[in-house]
């Protein structure tokens, strides 16, 4: 998979791309990484990105012209011959979940449109966006961080990513509930003791402990996940 980040911080990625996971992973040739800046496409002395929103309002607006350009010399025009998905990340944008990180996984090559500002002119979007993400209701400063939110929930899914591929399948969200609780060395920390049945070295009564305590994690913490109804915090 090759991923292209289009964002006017190309300085913020550089050791996320280079560190742990993702940095074995390009080592290893089984994702290419990118941070372009954009403003590359821009025409005038002063590198504009933005300019005021038509109608009025606080804050500006990132301009059409240098977006799309951009994304077009990274991923084609909009339709049948184009080369990528195009992902803006935007606070608008439908919510990430792991099912649709796992969706992802199936492209070859992705561009992620990290937005600022106030927003993008909607000229852009439709123009030459495919998809817009959310990773949460809430607003950041700009698409950088979703940006690496999104690199790293689909890289780890590749394969060869993971030293061990059963990592993504007992996971938190692998299936319809929460990981349960997980233990390591040593067996007494403080007066608290590692569970007896995870000592027991029985695998059936461990993958059975494993399943009661994920579901009793996922009714207290996300009973959303099981059809309940999710407590505010």
């Amino acid at each position: 998979m090759r991923i292209d980040v289009l964002t006017l911080f190309p300085e913020l990625f550089e050791p996320f791309l280079r560190t742990s996971l993702l940095g074995a992973a390009r080592e290893a040739g089984l994702v290419a990484l990118e941070a372009h800046d954009l403003r590359r496409w821009t025409h005038d002395r002063h590198r504009s990105v933005d300019d005021v929103p038509y109608g009025g309002g606080p804050g500006m607006v990132m301009k059409p012209e240098p977006l799309v350009e951009a994304i077009e010399a990274l991923a084609g025009a909009k339709g049948a011959g184009r080369s990528a998905r195009v992902i803006l990340m935007s606070p608008q944008g439908a919510p990430l979940r792991q099912e649709g990180a796992r969706a992802l996984v199936g492209e070859t090559h992705l561009v992620l449109v990290c937005g600022r500002y106030e927003g993008v002119d909607q000229r852009a979007i439709d123009l030459a966006v495919d998809l817009e993400l959310s990773i949460g209701d809430y607003v950041l400063a700009g698409g950088d961080v979703p940006a690496m939110v999104v690199i790293e929930a689909v890289a780890r899914l590749l394969p060869g990513v993971l030293g061990n591929p059963a990592s993504v399948e007992t996971e938190s969200f692998g299936t319809a509930s929460l990981e349960g609780p997980q233990y390591t060395r040593p067996a007494v920390f403080r007066g608290h003791e590692v569970p007896a049945v995870l000592r027991s070295g029985n695998h059936a009564e461990i993958a059975r402990w494993r399943a009661e305590q994920a579901m009793e994690w996922t009714r207290r913490r996300r009973p959303d996940l099981l059809g309940g109804r999710r407590e505010e915090r």
